[in-house]
């Protein structure tokens, strides 16, 4: 698959297939999004070709800095965040609006930090509320993707 933002200053591509996808209502995604959830595809590291240095700003928005959220340093798109987790594999979250060409995206797996939305969502993926069964929801995704 291959990602840019919308001036083409931060691309990079993924070998091999998403492990899922998830939307994500925690007041950090909606803030780090600028929108009412995130939509990211999530990746193993090692399936990810890193952007240029220099291409993206990364920022961590909460501590411990597990997750490091990175923008395009050009137009400030929100572009590639990096999750690492003692214990857990190192993985790549990136949002779906930066993949560059119309691509068959895999379904949502469901919806997480549900309880922080900002709007109802009318769909029937299930709807995780709190950071416990979240996190939880998550994990249990991540041990159930192909590897």
């Amino acid at each position: 698959m291959e990602f840019a933002c919308a001036c083409g200053a931060t691309h990079f591509q993924t070998d091999g297939e998403p492990l899922f996808r998830i939307l994500c209502h925690c007041s950090i995604c909606q803030r780090y999004n600028s929108a009412p959830f995130a939509d990211v595809l999530v990746f193993r590291a090692e399936d990810v070709s890193m952007p240029p240095p220099g291409a993206v700003e990364f920022e961590t928005y909460k501590p411990p800095p597990n997750v490091k959220r990175g923008k395009c340093a050009k137009c400030a798109q929100p572009a590639i965040e990096v999750f690492i987790v003692p214990v857990f594999p190192k993985l790549v979250m990136v949002p779906t609006p930066m993949l560059s060409i119309e691509a068959e995206l895999p379904a949502p797996k469901a919806h997480i930090f549900y309880d922080k939305r900002v709007s109802d969502a009318q769909d029937d993926y299930p709807k995780h509320r709190g950071f416990l069964k979240s996190q939880l929801a998550f994990m249990s995704y991540l041990r159930s993707a192909k590897r």
